[in-house]
């Protein structure tokens, strides 16, 4: 295979055999059938078989290969903007062709514009199957493409995963006759059933790919498993004074979910676990009982939210919750003074102070946790990976370097529990799937644009009653490529029609 070849292979991330084998096609075309012309419809691709009566370039309005194709029931244009002087060989009068393409109408008539061209004999035989199309590059053909995938197919081994007592308890063929049956189908396949993904060799690829994936994940939480960490015992002292002084009680989804953190915290391994439940359903609370399990045993624990203003409200919480405790709870954002951040930056440096919130500034180069045994992300699909990852490096320095912190993030998105699992196979998932006492269900409307007058007056009613309303805008300022309401535009809006209130604007 010669290195330009390669190259274009390689934009399309083709580098191996294996490569070209799992280079599923993204359509068929049905070149077992020939269609009169005079009955091809237009705007659906047909095959027409026909003898070249004229066949010219011309250069108005664009240089152009404009041929005239006949068969018993008609007469056809075909045109091309870019061709070879092969096509010209090719549509030479009096030749017989095959074309394959999309009829439209035309000034002169039907006709195709570029559609693939094949020269034939008089009665030569039609394909037995679907002819596959495949992504491609610029550069890269597909009957370049079908041939290195052929050879790939014989050349490379296509071993199963799967006994094939599984296979036939989930009714799916095996994986190599999958993948021929994709790469070449049989006469009777059905053309629906392919192109919907709905044939038992695509359902056998799905499968597959689920398959590899969970099985990639799970090594990866095997290996994190074999990773060390500093094992947080569960001594209660803290934690069982926190809940004492609390103005309530714990739900039994919120009990459950901090009893599975705490015996991950006290494993001599790494915990990476999801804390899910919607707005409302305490999972700071929860996150806060891990963060002292780790102060009792003299270990720092941070947490790290994507918006300041949300930092802050875990701070505030967190601080009134703690401070009757003895423990300060550093804060840590881009906003603080100079001296107050450096402060806070020392006293985490030092390990005397054993909490800390904040936004990115926590995964900034000042920043020093020597300490760190419990990472905590908040909204933790608003971060990268590298961020989340940069947070628990800040204990790659002092007496815990050769131990990675445990991980607890936290979302909100309503995920089912199943769902969860899937995506989130290398995680343990706990779910908040109650409300605490007093917490009334979030009733979610959708209201037309045109009914936006209605929307201000229930926001005029609610604040009247004595109530707060917020109104969220996916845009701050204009954009020149979305077309969506701005909070600029919205808060002037809103100042305007209702000029009793008092509006912020965040």
């Amino acid at each position: 295979m010669g290195a330009q070849l390669a190259g274009r292979l390689a934009k399309l991330d083709l580098h191996r055999p294996e490569d070209l084998v799992l280079h599923l096609p993204l359509r068929y075309e049905d070149e077992t059938r020939l269609t009169p012309i005079a009955v091809a419809r237009p705007g659906f691709p047909a095959q027409v078989e026909g003898e070249v009566i004229s066949s010219e370039v011309t250069l108005r309005p664009r240089r152009q290969l404009v041929a005239r194709v006949r068969d018993a029931s008609g007469t056809l244009v075909a045109r091309w903007l870019n061709f070879y002087p092969s096509q010209q060989k090719m549509l030479a009068p009096g030749s017989r062709v095959r074309l394959f393409g999309e009829v439209r109408g035309g000034f002169f008539g039907d006709e195709m514009v570029h559609p693939r061209l094949k020269r034939v004999e008089m009665g030569e035989g039609l394909p037995e199957a679907l002819t596959p199309v495949y992504p491609t590059t610029a550069g890269l053909g597909q009957a370049t493409l079908r041939k290195l995938i052929d050879r790939a197919l014989a050349s490379s081994s296509l071993d199963d995963l799967l006994p094939p007592t599984v296979c036939g308890a989930l009714s799916l063929p095996s994986f190599a006759d999958a993948v021929r049956a994709l790469h070449h189908p049989a006469p009777d396949a059905d053309p629906a059933a392919l192109e919907q993904r709905e044939h038992p060799a695509w359902r056998r690829i799905r499968f597959e790919e689920l398959l590899v994936q969970q099985l990639s994940l799970r090594r990866a939480y095997n290996a994190r498993r074999a990773r060390g960490a500093v094992a947080l015992a569960a001594r209660g002292e803290l934690t069982a004074a926190l809940l004492a002084q609390l103005p309530f009680r714990l739900t039994g989804a919120q009990a459950r979910a901090a009893g599975e953190i705490a015996a991950d915290l006290a494993a001599p391994h790494p915990m990476q676990r999801l804390l899910q439940g919607d707005v409302g359903s305490g999972k700071t609370i929860v996150a806060a009982l891990a963060m002292l399990q780790a102060a009792e045993n003299g270990y720092q624990a941070a947490l790290m939210a994507p918006t300041e203003i949300l930092a802050e409200q875990h701070w505030k919480k967190l601080a009134a919750w703690l401070a009757p405790l003895g423990l300060h709870v550093a804060w840590l954002s881009g906003s603080r003074r100079k001296r107050e951040r450096e402060a806070e930056l020392e006293r985490l440096r030092s390990g005397e102070v054993l909490l800390a919130v904040g936004t990115h500034a926590l995964i900034e180069d000042p920043v020093t946790l020597p300490r760190l045994a419990l990472a905590v992300v908040d909204e933790q699909h608003r971060f990268g990976v590298r961020q989340r990852l940069a947070l628990r490096e800040k204990a790659s320095v002092g007496e815990g370097a050769a131990l990675r912190p445990h991980m607890l993030m936290m979302s909100a998105t309503p995920i089912p529990r199943t769902l969860a699992m899937t995506h989130y196979a290398d995680l343990d998932v706990s779910i908040l799937d109650e409300l605490p006492p007093g917490r009334t269900p979030i009733r979610t409307r959708l209201v037309s644009d045109a009914r936006r007058d209605e929307v201000v007056g229930r926001l005029r009613a609610a604040c009247r009653g004595g109530r707060q309303a917020y109104w969220v805008c996916p845009l701050i300022e204009e954009s020149e490529t979305l077309q969506l309401q701005t909070a600029l535009d919205t808060f002037q809006a809103l100042t305007a029609a209702l000029p009793e209130l008092r509006i912020g604007l965040l």
